[in-house]
């Protein structure tokens, strides 16, 4: 097994070179990366407005709320945004919902200025959100309009971290300009208008491409818009059948899901201690909350090289019981002190761990499922991914102090880390035929 591993990765180089010299992939990753640069500098913008600014005293409970007005009603969503691309040329949504991105940043940016009520703020934000839905499965159901079948993979594997990785830096952008201001609501204005300017700039570069490149076909009419919301509403329901029947698909995706939640308390636990624990009256808790989000991005980009080096050795589950075994001594080690530097560096363990994890689990659903429900089982996957760190947030409210200092929450994550372990283990363990060890590790 191992010489296989490692025959492929010259393949992989050059399925990246090929890749590369595509104008077509080019141009779409292209506009992927701005649209998520972009989307990372607006998220910042708004969680230093929600926990920074200083006539609002913060709390958990507003982390949480503010965390579920954005993110729940974008999960529910996800999973019929296809219905509507089916019917929409795919580079028109890019560039129309890109122009409608940047139109609503502007005006989420007047209304902090103007001192509107927080639902008015949230429902603008959450507009935002909901549009950002559409565009990123755009982009995903326009890539094999630009790609060879054979490159898919390799395709799939390096937009996706990309556009993570350019949204941790356009992340780090807000903070960075925001950093350059003395008042808070400029602060706040700078980094939005400057998500609202990138996300101009991503709807015009989709210019580049075809009116028509990106499809979808219009050689046959698609179903009517009640028929396919049905029908997308059943498959999810089959895609939920489909998951019991495959455990090793069930059982890593409910790993991630732990592992997930409990990245989701712990920047709840990092916002609060910014805001209040660091924070000693000047910039100081921005400035860390940005080198936390920096070296969180770097312990994704550590992932995304060490992983396919460390599963070619120990195996996917191996790599994964080890990342949440190494998360679980790590957390309370590293956390239980609540100073900037320890907590700093869990931050990078678990930008590390959590991407590792999730690697894994996207290679184990796509191996374990069967294709012709693979669609609607990511559409579940997302789902949970976003409703735990949801979730997440809500019981950091029901246990974080003001200030984030916490050890029952570290602990807590500590267990839920290990139980990840422990269930991933036993999966390992059960795992029946001689073939299925060898498939998922």
């Amino acid at each position: 097994m191992k010489p296989e591993r490692q025959h492929g990765t010259p393949s992989v180089i050059g399925g990246l070179r090929v890749l590369l010299r595509g104008a077509g992939f080019k141009r779409l990753l292209t506009v992927r990366l701005l649209s998520q640069f972009a989307d990372g500098v607006f998220q910042v913008g708004l969680a230093t407005y929600v926990v920074f600014a200083p006539e609002q005293e913060t709390t958990p409970g507003d982390i949480a709320a503010a965390m579920a007005v954005l993110l729940l009603p974008y999960s529910l969503l996800g999973p019929f945004a296809g219905v509507l691309l089916d019917r929409w040329r795919r580079r028109q949504v890019l560039f129309h919902g890109n122009l409608l991105r940047c139109a609503l940043v502007i005006a989420t940016c007047s209304l902090i200025l103007g001192g509107a009520p927080d639902w008015l703020f949230y429902l603008a934000a959450l507009m935002v959100t909901a549009v950002n839905r559409f565009v990123l499965a755009g982009l995903s159901a326009a890539l094999p309009r630009v790609v060879e079948r054979e490159q898919l993979v390799i395709a799939n594997s390096l937009s996706p971290t990309a556009g993570t990785l350019a949204a941790t830096a356009g992340g780090g952008g807000a903070l960075a300009v925001q950093l350059l201001a003395r008042s808070q609501g400029v602060q706040d204005s700078l980094a939005l208008l400057l998500a609202a300017g990138i996300y101009l700039l991503a709807g015009l570069s989709a210019l580049r491409l075809g009116r028509d490149q990106l499809g979808p076909d219009q050689a046959v009419a698609p179903p009517s818009l009640r028929s396919a919301i049905i029908a997308t509403s059943r498959g999810l329901v089959a895609g939920l059948r489909h998951l019991r029947e495959r455990p090793p698909a069930a059982w890593t995706l409910a790993g991630v899901g732990l592992m997930r939640f409990c990245y989701g308390a712990l920047l709840v636990t990092v916002l609060m201690l910014c805001r209040y624990a660091w924070d000693e009256g000047g910039d100081e808790g921005v400035a860390l909350l940005g080198i936390a989000v920096g070296v969180s991005g770097a312990g994704f980009f550590v992932a995304a090289l060490v992983t396919p080096w460390l599963v070619a050795r120990v195996g996917r589950l191996g790599w994964y019981i080890r990342c949440a075994l190494a998360a679980a001594i790590l957390v309370p080690a590293l956390g239980l002190s609540f100073r900037p530097v320890p907590m700093l560096i869990a931050a990078f363990v678990l930008g590390l761990v959590s991407q590792s994890a999730k690697i894994v689990t996207d290679t184990v659903v796509q191996s374990s499922v069967a294709d012709a429900f693979r669609g609607r089982v990511f559409s579940l996957y997302d789902m949970l991914y976003n409703i735990a760190f949801v979730g997440a947030a809500g019981v950091a409210a029901l246990i974080l102090p003001a200030d984030g200092r916490s050890p029952a929450l570290l602990c807590l994550v500590s267990a839920l880390y290990a139980l990840t372990a422990a269930v991933i283990h036993r999966l390992r363990r059960s795992t029946v035929s001689r073939e299925t060890v060898e498939r998922i590790g």
